[in-house]
């Protein structure tokens, strides 16, 4: 039995082993190129689990001439750092005067790790290979970016994914085909489905699937989609509800309310429950959607929204993913308009920037008799005891009596206020 698992042992030991990436990696690319010249400078690879960030490193240690060190920001520090520095200085350890350091989760050094690392980086006596889970422009010192070529790994593909299965099957050396196992395309297009195109996952969920059934009269391992079903327990699904893919996920719902997608809002409401985000995060941005997209296009989309948030701090999950659902689809198939909110921000830039007089003084109150010598509400026009409860009067201050902050649109609810307003004129 080999003792290294699966995905350590079917790590690609050449660009040509390498599946997926072809963005970055393929044929006449520039990482490709840097690469295979061992010509490499300080690069930062950024993406999910089980992408190939760390077999991108191990193929580089394959293939260049330099030292090479591997590090986890976990578990060294400043002194680690220090070492690699001095014995790249000792010619007889390091003949080529270069070390290339791999450091894996860089995002877990702090500002004086990372700085630690730049004199280093800039003065080429370290190429840093730096991989990350998080976005780096946020997680990484800004000056170190500045000093490295970032790349950007996507989930593998559901063929990729087939792709590396079928390989580990069929290799003798490291993989499992000494071990006569057989498993239908279905089930492992279907493995390769579920595990949100994270390979290290695949890998795992195959090897354990493997191991622990047992032989058939012939010797034979049969897998079925049942074994592998147990062996992954449910479909992998790649969030972190404190990092990047709770901010993009959010952002993806929004856009779908805003775009009256009834299907991408509930889609991505979905993702945010099944992935355990609060749900009065989640009511507060569908109530926020309402007064900001739709407005008063639909008035009612406020109050449904509402409605919601109100029920779903009084009963919680699972029953509130229903009520949600209700709210953002609502929210969504309704008529669109942003005229109140710009309105309001177009009202408050104008306050914060520029001089917007006083406020009139026939609008101002008088509850002292001698306020109106000075000319408090003199000249203020009732509404209601003229026709029609309307009466042409100015409002806004005389150095922007001529400004128009509310131009509404003609969508749903709307389009009545706007003729209301045109019969006004």
């Amino acid at each position: 039995m080999k003792r290294e698992p699966l995905a350590y042992r079917m790590s690609p030991r050449t660009l040509d082993e390498f599946v997926g990436q072809k963005h970055i990696v393929g044929e006449k690319k520039l990482l490709r190129r840097l690469i295979e010249s061992d010509n490499l400078h300080s690069v930062i690879f950024y993406g999910p689990p089980g992408t190939g960030k760390t077999a991108l490193a191990r193929i580089i240690a394959n293939i260049t001439k330099s030292v090479f060190v591997s590090l986890n920001a976990v578990t060294c520090g400043i002194s680690d750092i220090k070492q690699i520095v001095a014995d790249n200085k000792n010619a007889f350890l390091n003949p080529n005067g270069k070390t290339v350091l791999f450091l894996d989760e860089i995002h877990r050094f702090n500002k004086a790790q990372q700085d630690s690392l730049l004199p280093h980086v800039e003065d080429g006596t370290i190429v840093l290979i730096g991989a990350t889970t998080e976005n780096p422009y946020f997680e990484v010192n800004k000056a170190l970016i500045s000093r490295s070529s970032v790349f950007m790994l996507e989930p593998l593909t559901a063929q990729d994914i087939y792709q590396i299965l079928q390989n580990a099957l069929n290799d003798k050396e490291r993989g499992l085909a000494d071990m006569d196992v057989s498993i239908d395309e279905e089930t492992l297009m279907k493995l390769s489905s579920s595990c949100s195109g994270d390979a290290r996952i695949a890998l795992n969920a195959l090897e354990l699937a493997v191991i622990t059934t047992k032989c058939d009269n012939k010797g034979k391992i049969n897998i079925t989609q049942a074994d592998l079903k147990e062996c992954m327990q449910n479909n992998a699904i790649r969030f972190d509800k404190s990092g990047e893919d709770h901010y993009d996920n959010i952002s993806a719902l929004i856009k779908s309310m805003r775009g009256s997608s009834p299907d991408g809002a509930l889609f991505y409401l979905g993702k945010a429950l099944v992935s355990g985000e609060d749900i009065n995060f989640l009511a507060r941005r569908i109530v926020i959607c309402a007064a900001e997209d739709v407005g008063l296009a639909n008035p009612n989309a406020l109050v449904v929204a509402q409605s919601a948030a109100q029920a779903v701090r009084m009963i919680g999950m699972p029953e509130s993913a229903l009520i949600l659902a209700e709210a953002a689809v609502y929210v969504a198939a309704s008529s669109k308009s942003n005229a109140c909110s710009e309105g309001i921000l177009n009202v408050m830039n104008d306050i914060k920037q520029t001089d917007t007089g006083e406020v009139p003084m026939w609008l101002r109150n008088a509850p002292v008799e001698q306020m109106k010598n000075f000319g408090y509400s003199q000249g203020y026009k009732y509404a209601h005891n003229y026709e029609g409860n309307y009466v042409e009067q100015q409002y806004l201050p005389d150095i922007i009596k001529d400004k128009i902050y509310y131009k509404p649109t003609d969508n749903g609810m709307e389009g009545t206020i706007m003729e209301w307003m045109k019969k006004r004129k």
